[in-house]
């Protein structure tokens, strides 16, 4: 199994295949504006991308993000790490999508590709369930599904 069917939402709306991410970070952004610093959820592709000014270019690695938090949320990539690991043994298609929900949480939501397909606990004919309706303990573990 892979999780080539499965997609993360990036906050611009974008769509990265969960099978071609390599790292999922949590890093601190500058402030704008005297504001306070954003903490960002991201995915790390291993594309390189790079940019150049008179001073030469540099090249790294593509991160692309999935929300922004006001504090640090120190558990979002295990338990993103976590719910792909689910979505992995149950062989399903769809798009997980991240809230960032209060100061230092992040919730992941997944909404299924295949109809008539349950996608959550009390939602049996879903096609989609909303990020709000689906907490990760609602994906069904492996032998459950079965």
């Amino acid at each position: 199994m892979s999780l080539e069917h499965v997609w993360l939402q990036m906050c611009d709306g974008g769509l990265v295949r969960a099978d071609r991410i390599s790292e999922i970070v949590v890093r601190p952004a500058p402030a704008t504006s005297g504001g306070r610093p954003r903490w960002l959820i991201d995915v790390v592709v291993p594309t390189p991308s790079g940019a150049g000014d008179r001073h030469g270019w540099r090249t790294g690695s593509l991160h692309r993000t999935l929300a922004q938090s006001q504090d640090e949320p120190t558990e979002a990539p295990t338990a993103l790490a976590r719910l792909l690991a689910q979505l992995d043994e149950l062989d399903v298609a769809g798009v997980v999508s991240t809230r960032a929900e209060g100061p230092a949480t992040a919730r992941f939501g997944f909404a299924s590709f295949r109809s008539g397909s349950p996608t959550s606990v009390g939602h049996p004919d879903a096609v989609a369930v909303p990020v709000t309706d689906l907490h990760l303990d609602d994906v069904p573990h492996p032998a459950a599904a079965r």
